[in-house]
């Protein structure tokens, strides 16, 4: 058997680099050798640097427990030690920009889960469903850079997962506006009930900065790459409120959309049943065989009941009706952690080492 990948999670301790721990954990192309964090954390096994603060529903992986922590800020040693990283950190957006270069300056692949990059020219933020052709800009990046193998790669926010893939198995339709209202959940916060009781039986309108990238970043992700840039897409128009709501995973969106062309509510389920992308096509380990499920209950798609759909990977759809002032409405949910955070940026890996952008140094 081919042996596995080197792994690194730099912001291994909080709660997406928790996510990431446990979903690597038995990967068939992966294994996490290194764990980085935060100097506090540096020094400590990552069981006594988590401590009681470990945020998943499956037991921290035996695999991890007595890993020795790095300091994420030594790059030349965290980096000597793997093949590529994934990078959760939590630092501020300059920080994370210089030091997710400073990794991949050391010839070693940065996947991010961080926004710090999204809207860097040549980085691709990519679905792998819907824009794995992003990839391609790498050799530009590469070239500023000037890396052979080191570049970095980010998957986009994790509300736009609930809509976003919906409106581009409808492209032939012609989507040009759309109003989106997500309800989103605590853990995007990366928080638990335990952590933020004020959100029990709460609801608060307002998630900083989170209208601008539902708005923005599905403009990305259907835009072209020109002359070693993503230049993103003008089509269709959204306008977004985000809230958060008292729920611990799952992003539910409520959407409103017009067509220049006039789809049946037939043509669309149909659309969205067949809908389906490289990772599919390749059998990547992570991707869900159906990427978009439509469930034709009157009260479905429910976060209890949906939110592991292909375990977290997949999408879940309900209630497309038609609408009096737009042509039609629906109700849309994703797991915010899994597809929306680790999970599509662990499906991105996978994308690209199918493709040879990762491999063993």
């Amino acid at each position: 058997m081919e042996q596995k990948l080197k792994v690194g999670v730099l912001g291994a301790t909080g709660m997406v680099g928790q996510r990431f721990i446990s979903l690597l954990e038995n990967h068939p192309w992966f294994e996490v050798v290194t764990v980085a964090a935060s100097p506090r954390s540096a020094g400590k096994t990552y069981e006594d640097a988590v401590g009681g603060r470990w945020k998943m529903d499956t037991p921290m992986p035996e695999a991890v427990k007595k890993l020795v922590v790095m300091n994420v800020n030594e790059v030349e040693q965290v980096a000597s030690t793997v093949d590529f990283v994934f990078s959760a950190v939590d630092m501020t957006k300059e920080e994370i920009k210089a030091i997710e270069e400073e990794y991949a300056k050391t010839e070693t692949p940065v996947v991010s889960n961080n926004s710090a990059h999204r809207w860097t020219p040549d980085v691709p933020m990519v679905v792998p469903e819907i824009n794995p052709e992003h990839f391609e800009i790498i050799p530009f990046q590469r070239k500023r850079l000037g890396t052979e193998r080191g570049f970095v790669a980010v998957k986009p926010n994790c509300s736009i997962q609930s809509y976003a893939p919906v409106l581009t198995a409808w492209k032939e339709f012609e989507p040009y506006e759309v109003v989106a209202t997500t309800y989103q959940a605590i853990s995007g916060a990366g928080k638990t009930f335990a952590d933020w009781p004020e959100m029990t039986e709460n609801i608060i309108p307002y998630i900083g900065g989170e209208e601008e990238k539902s708005e923005q970043e599905p403009m990305r992700l259907w835009g072209k790459i020109e002359n070693g840039v993503i230049v993103k897409a003008e089509d269709p128009k959204i306008t977004c409120q985000c809230i958060r709501v008292p729920v611990l995973n799952g992003h539910t969106a409520a959407v409103f959309v017009k067509f220049r062309k006039h789809p049946t509510k037939e043509q669309l389920i149909e659309k969205l049943k067949l809908f389906h992308g490289l990772p599919q096509k390749l059998n990547l380990p992570s991707a869900p065989k159906q990427f978009i499920q439509y469930m034709e209950e009157d009260n479905r798609p429910q976060v209890k009941l949906d939110v592991d759909f292909e375990n977290g990977m997949g999408i879940s759809i309900g209630r497309i009706r038609e609408d009096s002032i737009y042509d039609y409405k629906f109700v849309g949910l994703s797991h915010n952690t899994v597809r929306g955070a680790a999970g599509g940026a662990v499906l991105c890996a996978e994308l690209l080492k199918a493709q040879g952008y990762i491999s063993a140094k």
